[in-house]
């Protein structure tokens, strides 16, 4: 275990200026000491630590090289921005990380004024550095804008339309190619490195410019043969250079980089930030570097955990992702035209058994929802049954496919919602807490949410075999209950205890929490395992209550709730809908239980929302 007094480099870190006081042998020692922290730290915490040790060296480059009190730092996803905190005066609060009122696992522009902007989704890091570069031209600043972003960032569609904006405008954007794809190191070779340094150099962009000029004042042929000149250049540029697609777009290719290499990265850099032009660093980094465990499975620790700090050992995932997963493994081998999509999240979905048993019918379209979503809809259109399983959070992406190239055309693609809900440390930007309110206004789709592993076995068979038009199915992180799965169709809402009063109807994980709360009180439990279709018999049973709450890990506003609050006013039932749910604020990261807490969702809140309505309060 590491502790932050026992850090002699790092606590002599108050501001990034102090990395200018050091020398290279102190800088790369310093490296050293933050790899130890973050470990130690992110063993006790869990977070995403892969990413975080292979940008190290360069985060302490772009902390030397530029002031970003002033100028403009912006992550991509921001799950690598560990080692930037702990430069910018964070790091004596880093055994906070992912804690209620601790440091955030992301960027967080109200936690430092070197966070520069809010992230946690990917594809976004271009797009928001040429919002402040037009800003800041509109009002006369001048500042250095960097992005960095990693190649899995670059699988994204958004991030394409940014770096196309920023080529055609000339805008100065430094753009940081985080690569951690060792096989590209030999792919390129020595000549792309020598050609970048010397593009990079001014005494080269010097005589450049010269030699062009030289040209071009020669009677009768100079135009002609600096035309031809060029053209041959552009061939040479073609054979010999690597990612010339970023040369096309307008940007200034410098790469690639050794991104473990301090000098080098300095360097490069302060080039970069004489360059009044777009520039596109190509730096190869080695995720998980310095510490073992990590670099042999850097997938694994992408983001995992508390886990073994000496061994990298961590406790084995039994999550509802598998039994997804698992049960979608037997379900194709009963039906061959089932395929398995993932944006990007194989394991994170548990869909590597999937890759396993099926690498045929297995689809890996790397970041980028909005594709998935679509090449589904076509291939469900073409007589497959396409299973997309997917972050709840990360779907909001794909919005206007779901509606547009799945529902409005009635095509069966299957939804897998994975994380939804509340999801604890990882904070508000990965919350699977809007999906109900969204997907409920979409023609055609069914929403279900199974409480136990049962019904979510079942719900996906139903949406397999039974269904002929879109299904999502929700289920939060963590492992449903293994309460048996009573009779009858996953439609039907289960009677859990008969109708009172006062009745309980909950959905999803919030059902276990009803049952243990509501096992010794005078009140009706229903099990609300179709959220849409509901189940109308169970509705007009409860309709004749005084009070109906409902419970739902979702966001209140145009939720689960809101539909039976709705339902009852429209068929003119006197019970009063109380919603027990999210509320439409941001729910900062912490632990789930804490969150629970502040939303009314624990069994200690929800047991008191019960009692009121049982003693009239809500009246």
């Amino acid at each position: 275990m590491t502790d932050y007094e026992e850090l002699d480099l790092l606590r002599g870190i108050k501001t990034p200026a102090d990395l200018k006081k050091l020398n290279e042998k102190e800088l790369n020692s310093l490296a050293d000491e933050i790899r130890r922290y973050m470990v130690s730290t992110v063993s006790r915490t869990g977070g995403h630590l892969a990413s975080n040790l292979g940008v190290v060296e360069m985060s302490i480059a772009l902390h030397r090289v530029f002031d970003f009190s002033t100028d403009r730092l912006i992550f991509d996803v921001g799950h690598q921005s560990y080692v930037h905190k702990l430069l910018t005066g964070r790091a004596e609060k880093f055994s906070s990380l992912r804690q209620r009122g601790g440091i955030a696992g992301f960027p967080k522009t109200t936690e430092s004024e070197y966070d520069a902007f809010n992230t946690g989704h990917s594809s976004t890091s271009i797009s928001a550095a040429i919002g402040i570069m037009r800003s800041d031209a509109l009002k006369g600043v001048k500042r250095s804008v960097v992005a960095v972003i990693g190649d899995g960032a670059l699988t994204g569609g958004m991030a394409y339309e940014a770096l196309d904006d920023v080529g055609q405008q000339k805008l100065p954007l430094i753009v940081v190619l985080n690569d951690n794809e060792m096989s590209i190191s030999g792919n390129v070779g020595g000549m792309s490195r020598h050609l970048a340094k010397m593009r990079s150099a001014r005494g080269y962009r010097s005589f450049k410019r010269g030699f062009a000029s030289v040209l071009n004042h020669i009677p009768l042929i100079g135009k002609w043969l600096s035309s031809r000149l060029e053209r041959l250049k552009n061939r040479i540029k073609y054979f010999v250079l690597p990612n010339v697609l970023f040369e096309e777009l307008g940007f200034t290719y410098l790469g690639p980089i050794n991104g473990h290499d301090l000098r080098a990265m300095t360097q490069v850099l302060e080039f970069a930030k004489q360059m009044d032009k777009p520039v596109v660093i190509h730096a190869i980094t080695k995720k998980g570097k310095g510490y073992e465990p990590a670099e042999k499975d850097p997938e694994r620790f992408h983001g995992i955990g508390s886990f073994d700090e000496a061994t990298g050992e961590s406790a084995p995932s039994l999550g509802n992702s598998f039994i997804v997963a698992d049960e979608l493994v037997k379900i194709a081998g009963e039906a061959p035209d089932v395929v398995a999509i993932t944006a990007a999240m194989a394991s994170g979905t548990g869909l590597n058994s999937f890759k396993e048993a099926f690498p045929d019918r297995f689809f890996d379209v790397g970041i980028a929802e909005q594709h998935a979503v679509t090449m589904a809809a076509g291939m469900a259109l073409s007589g497959s049954v396409p299973v997309f399983c997917v972050y709840s959070s990360f779907l909001q992406r794909a919005y206007d496919q779901v509606l547009h190239d799945v529902c409005l055309q009635d095509l069966k693609v299957i939804f897998g919602l994975d994380r939804a809900g509340l999801v604890g440390a990882d904070g508000e930007t990965h919350h699977g807490i809007y999906d109900i309110s969204y997907l409920m206004s979409l023609p055609n789709m069914s929403i279900l949410s199974p409480s136990s592993k049962d019904e979510l076995r079942a719900s996906l068979r139903w949406a397999i075999f039974e269904n002929d038009s879109p299904c999502a199915i929700r289920y939060n992180r963590g492992v449903l209950g293994d309460r048996p799965m009573s009779e009858g169709s996953i439609l039907s809402w289960e009677c859990i205890k008969p109708f009172r009063s006062v009745c309980v109807i909950a959905t999803g994980r919030t059902v276990g929490t009803a049952v243990d709360v509501c096992r010794d009180l005078n009140v009706g439990l229903y099990n609300a395992r179709s959220i849409r279709p509901m189940d109308e018999d169970v509705l007009n049973d409860a309709a004749r209550a005084h009070y109906i709450i409902t419970v739902e890990d979702g966001i209140v506003n145009d939720g689960f709730g809101t539909q039976v609050a709705a339902y009852m006013s429209m068929h003119g039932s006197g019970a009063k809908v109380i919603p027990v749910g999210v509320p439409n604020r941001v729910i900062e990261h912490g632990s789930i239980k804490e969150q629970d807490d502040e939303c009314g969702l624990s069994a200690e809140m929800l047991s008191e929302t019960i009692k009121a309505c049982m003693g009239g309060i809500y009246a």
